[in-house]
Order: structure tokens, then C-alpha cells, then sequence
């Protein structure tokens, strides 16, 4: 439900805004002075503000500019019963939404909330294509120099720069995103967004919303439209992490969507063309959950053009003192602390324990060990801090 705040030194006009916001379903906070409004700004967060301008101690300009340069970009609306077109010019310059003259008028301001929330949702989808864009750069190398590993890079060279589909296969925590990554980073779609999908994380009857995207309306909770992670990918790569968790009903979808380049939004009737390269990954045996009906073979045969098997962290053995000082120094680096190093008996002992959860156990172990030992990490060290199994 989306939230909207009301800063306003009229008790009438707090009341009444309040009454017809929650009757249109919006959750709604009010306060009457500028001082406590900037406060409740910085402590929650808002879809939408109403900010009167004419304000005693702190006045609505005041309030405007403060928390566009703090860096909110919350939609402010400012309203005002002394209306002028200085006035008006005045707080667009400094950063508001819009400008309402006051008596309110009740369709003018449901008209101006709906084209704000649209603007927020546009907001909060550019931080997420930052945010995916700013960690696919920065965490999308392979370390390793195994046998394994070499034929993985050798693989990704060659399918990279096609659209071709692949599915990567292997144990919890041995690295299928960072195979997908390098797909991405070395695809000619390089540029544009890498989208990742938990299909195990999501509850079945969420995925196609999810995937999809609903239109506002299509259930209870719907109350505004939303783009789904297809159309978000489009021109980039849409990673389907844990594919064979995915419902039969999800899957069906998927499937049309990558026979026929489009969707349809859950709730909606409009056919949306879309063309993301889709990378799928899954730690199950496929071909048996086709045997016992869990899984769709014609969707498996879409998904696995080509099929790359990463390996458990025990059967590349030789990479882990490379990962392991790979993540030392990572680590160290992202706490602010004076590097440590392993000695060579500890970096043997690595190499010899089992490691059920691989890559992301080994990690896990590496920051313990950074955490509660030395400057040197020694084969004590792994002794004590390493559990047996």
C-alpha cells in the first residue's frame, strides 16, 4: 500500500486530505509544522509528499529544499492557498513534483498522486539496474586454474557472444551465478542489465507476478501495475536461478514466453514483446524430475542449448589456495583491515577439507579465520576453526 505524508499547519486540511487518501486506499501520516516533517521524511520512507508552503518556523520552500539536497527523491508535492506563478516557478526550481493551489481539488490531486507513484517506481527501478549493473562489473570474474575451470572459460568464450540459451548445472555453492555473470560480461549485451531471479526464494504463487508483472487490480494486493523481471531484462540477461523449484503453471509461461518473445502481465490482456537472453541454473537433476512429472521436458529442451556443469569445490581441489587468498584479501579489503596471510600448511590444510557447501563455504571459513586469528592464518588455525565432518 503506498504511503503518503501530509505536512500542513491546517488541522482542516490535514483532516480532510487524510480522510479521502485512506479512503482511496493510500496509508497515510500527517504532521502539522515543517521541523516535524523533516524529520518524519528522514526516518521513513514516503511514495509520495503533500507540503504546505505557508508554514510558521520552518516554511514549505525551506522544507523542499532541505531534503532534495539530503538527496530524498521522494515526489514533494507542494500546495499552497496563496498561490502565484513566482511562487510556482519557485518551487519546481527547487525540486518539487508539482505545484496545487488550494481549495484542493479532489481529482487534481488523485490525477498528480498516480503520475508521482509511477515516477517513484521509475526511481526505484533505475537504483535496482544500478545496483545489478554496479555488482555485475565489480564480482563477475572465475578464479581458478583447474582443469575444470579452464574448460568452463573455454566454454564461455565461445557461447558468450551468441544468444544461445544455457543452463548451467552443479552443486549449492559452487559458483552457477558467476558462470552466468561471465556469460553476461562477455556477451554482446554486456551493456545493458544482468537480472537474477531466485525461483526457490519466491513463493509459487508470487513467480509469475515476479516474472511477469501484474496490473493494478489483479489481486488483492496489486495496487499499482508492475513491470515484471522479463520486461526489466529486456535486451540484457535474465538469470533463473533454481529453475526446477519453478511451479507448473510458471513454467508453462516460461516457456511460451521463450517460444513466442512474449508476455503478458498476470491480471492484464496485452501481449508485451520482450527479449531478454535467458540463462538458467539448478542443482536438481532435471532429466529424472521430467521422469516423474515435475518438470517439463519441452521447456528443459529450450532452456539447455548448451549445458555447462560446474564442478564441487572438491573436485578442483588445486584452486582453493587461489580462492582462498583470492577471498583473504577481499575480505580484509571490504573491513578496513591490515591484510593477513595464509602459511603453507594452512593453504594444504584447505586443501583437504571436505567441502559440502564448496565456494561459499570456503568463503564463510576464510572470513571466520580473518575474524578470529592472526596476521598469519596457520595450520593450527584450521584446526581449531574448521570443523571435521
Amino acid at each position: 500500500m503506498p504511503k503518503i505524508l501530509i505536512i500542513d499547519d491546517e488541522r482542516s486540511i490535514r483532516r480532510t486530505l487524510k480522510e479521502i487518501l485512506e479512503f482511496e486506499k493510500y496509508e497515510v501520516e500527517v504532521v502539522e509544522d515543517g521541523i516535524a516533517g523533516v524529520k518524519e521524511a528522514r526516518e521513513n520512507n514516503y511514495d509520495v509528499i503533500f507540503c504546505d508552503i505557508k508554514m510558521p518556523q520552518m516554511d514549505g520552500i525551506e522544507v523542499l529544499t532541505k531534503l532534495k539536497n539530503e538527496g530524498l527523491e521522494t515526489p514533494i508535492i507542494m500546495i499552497s492557498g496563496h498561490g502565484n506563478i513566482e511562487t510556482a516557478v519557485e518551487a519546481i526550481k527547487s525540486g518539487a513534483y508539482d505545484f496545487i493551489e488550494k481549495p484542493l481539488d479532489l481529482n487534481r490531486i488523485l490525477v498528480t498522486i498516480k503520475n508521482a507513484l509511477e515516477k517513484t517506481d521509475l526511481v526505484e527501478e533505475t537504483k535496482v539496474l544500478k545496483t545489478q549493473i554496479k555488482k555485475q562489473v565489480s564480482n563477475s570474474s572465475i578464479v581458478g586454474n583447474s582443469k575444470p575451470i579452464q574448460e568452463i572459460n573455454e566454454m564461455i568464450g565461445k557461447v558468450a557472444p551468441s544468444d544461445a540459451r544455457v543452463l548451467i548445472t552443479g552443486p549449492n555453492g559452487a559458483g552457477k551465478e558467476l558462470v552466468a555473470r561471465q556469460l553476461h560480461q562477455q556477451s554482446n549485451r554486456k551493456k545493458s542489465i544482468f537480472i537474477e531471479v531466485n525461483c526457490a526464494a519466491i513463493p509459487s504463487e508470487l513467480i509469475e507476478s515476479e516474472l511477469f508483472g501484474h496490473e493494478k487490480g489483479a489481486f488483492t494486493s496489486a495496487v499499482k501495475q508492475k513491470k515484471g523481471k522479463f520486461e526489466l531484462a529486456n535486451e540484457g540477461t535474465l538469470f533463473l536461478d533454481e529453475i526446477g523449484d519453478m511451479s507448473a503453471s510458471a513454467q508453462a509461461k516460461v516457456l511460451r514466453a521463450l517460444q513466442e518473445n512474449r508476455i503478458t502481465r498476470v491480471g492484464g490482456e496485452k501481449d508485451i514483446k520482450v527479449n531478454p537472453r535467458v540463462v538458467a541454473a539448478t542443482n536438481k537433476d532435471l532429466r529424472k524430475m521430467i521422469e516423474e512429472g515435475t518438470f517439463r521436458e519441452d521447456l528443459y529442451h529450450r532452456l539447455s542449448v548448451i549445458v555447462i556443469q560446474v564442478p564441487s569445490l572438491n573436485d578442483r581441489r588445486d584452486d582453493i589456495p587461489l580462492l582462498a587468498n583470492f577471498f583473504i584479501e577481499k575480505i580484509c579489503a571490504e573491513y578496513g583491515m591490515a591484510p593477513k596471510t595464509f602459511s603453507d600448511g594452512a593453504l594444504k590444510a584447505l586443501q583437504e577439507v571436505d567441502w559440502t557447501g564448496n565456494i561459499r563455504e570456503l568463503r564463510n571459513i576464510v572470513e571466520r579465520l580473518i575474524i578470529l586469528c592472526d596476521a598469519e592464518i596457520t595450520e593450527n588455525d584450521i584446526k581449531t576453526f574448521v570443523p571435521s565432518k
